[in-house]
């Protein structure tokens, strides 16, 4: 054989497992996927929500037609030896209702569905989880997966359009070749009038410096020869298209941590921002996330301390929504950003702090963003409307691109997260 092929499987399946197989296995049964994801969803915490794992789901859901003998008609059928037939025998038909093979025990009472287990990689677990969501008042364009090209510098080639010719490197390559092809003969030159010098210099016949003087001269005709420039000199700009992000977004997560959030009231609300963060990094590839956290004062803040680091006192929440629109302006341009944001309370406010608040949040703040999401955690469901959200509840019909939530528990999270990014219809 003058040689063989090889092919290596670097796809990071499993034993036994094909990638082809599972993305047919759960395009076909994505509906009962969805409903165990979902059963999921309400056992596990949403801090943990990202971790795949493994789902039941019933056998008669994946259970496929097949054709089987139906009762009665005569048929031939092959039975292994046994202790109490011979070749020949006529095998009893069983009594009405009788089964073989049975330990003579009582069927049992109730319905009981076989289950399948079917393991869910992280990055499958959410595509079915955030199937149906989406950025509110976000067009195609503006999607992180979605790229443009950008013609980019990428050297020189030595075919191309004469617009695009680089003299500069054109006459460096001239140099270069004319150096190469003509330094040998110029050697050979210097050699051949270092030999004439010589025979002039010493007795000699005519016959050997006549050689000599046109060995030279066709060393100079040849030197003459080298083109001062030549198609291989000519070196074009060549230019590529590269993909590059069409555009950029930031998210800002506001979040009240002062004596009147509880423990409750921040396990709820860190684990909406949990949710919204996870959603953010599967919707763009790159998307920066900015922290603000605040009580009668606000500051920037990191993840960590931002979920974790405790603090109390008063709630300001002007100074929240002042510090983002600071940052906003410094740091990220409404004309060079997709700006969205969320806030997190549980809607106290000292005097007119809310009026103030709702005001300054419809002049300055929701007219640069693209969506700004407001979930309050009441102390219960039967809590009396706050005043912020009172005044917050004003923008609601100015600005299309504001929404505002009411959350109680955990098991509501997911339902409001829900419909503030559920899909757009046209």
């Amino acid at each position: 054989m003058a040689g063989s092929a090889h092919l290596i499987d670097r796809r990071l399946n499993g034993g036994n497992k094909s990638a082809t197989n599972r993305q047919r296995f759960i395009r076909r049964y994505k509906e009962q996927l969805r409903r165990a994801v979902g059963d999921m969803v309400d056992k596990r915490s949403i801090t943990d929500i990202d971790g795949g794992g493994e789902v039941n789901l019933p056998g008669r859901d994946i259970s496929e037609p097949s054709f089987r003998h139906g009762p009665g008609g005569n048929r031939e059928t092959v039975h292994p030896g046994n202790r109490e037939f011979s070749p020949g025998d006529t095998i009893r038909r069983p009594q009405s209702g009788g089964g073989g093979g049975g330990a003579g025990g009582e069927a049992g009472e109730g319905e009981s569905t076989d289950a399948f287990v079917f393991t869910l990689s992280r990055e499958e677990f959410l595509n079915i989880f955030f199937d149906d969501l989406e950025l509110p008042h976000l067009v195609r364009n503006y999607l992180g997966t979605v790229q443009q090209k950008k013609m980019v510098r990428a050297g020189y080639v030595v075919e191309g359009s004469p617009t695009n010719l680089s003299v500069p490197r054109t006459m460096k390559s001239s140099l270069g070749r004319r150096v190469a092809l003509s330094a040998p003969i110029r050697r050979e030159l210097d050699a051949a009038a270092a030999a004439l010098a010589e025979a002039r210099a010493r007795p000699a016949d005519a016959a050997e410096i006549a050689r000599l003087e046109t060995q030279i001269a066709d060393i100079e005709a040849r030197l003459k020869r080298v083109p001062f420039l030549d198609d291989l000199d000519l070196r074009y700009r060549h230019r590529v298209f590269m993909p590059q992000p069409v555009a950029r977004a930031v998210m800002f997560c506001l979040m009240d941590v002062s004596a009147s959030m509880d423990e409750r009231k921040k396990d709820v609300a860190k684990r909406f921002f949990t949710l919204l963060y996870l959603f953010l990094s599967r919707k763009y590839e790159k998307v920066e996330i900015v922290f603000v956290r605040h009580t009668d004062n606000a500051e920037e803040v990191d993840e960590n301390a931002f979920f974790h680091d405790p603090k109390s006192g008063g709630t300001v929440v002007l100074s929240a929504l002042e510090l983002m629109h600071e940052i906003q302006v410094e740091r990220f341009p409404a004309g060079q950003w997709n700006i969205y944001a969320a806030q997190a309370s549980d809607g106290d406010a000292f005097g007119s702090d809310a009026g103030k608040s709702a005001r300054f949040l419809g002049e300055k703040i929701v007219p640069a963003c693209r969506y700004f999401a407001y979930v309050e955690i009441p102390d219960g469901q039967d809590a009396r409307q706050s005043s912020l959200w009172v005044e917050y509840e004003t923008l609601t019909a100015a600005a299309p691109n504001f929404a505002m939530r009411r959350v109680s528990g955990r098991d509501e999270i997911y339902p409001v997260f829900h419909e503030l990014f559920k899909k757009e219809t046209a």
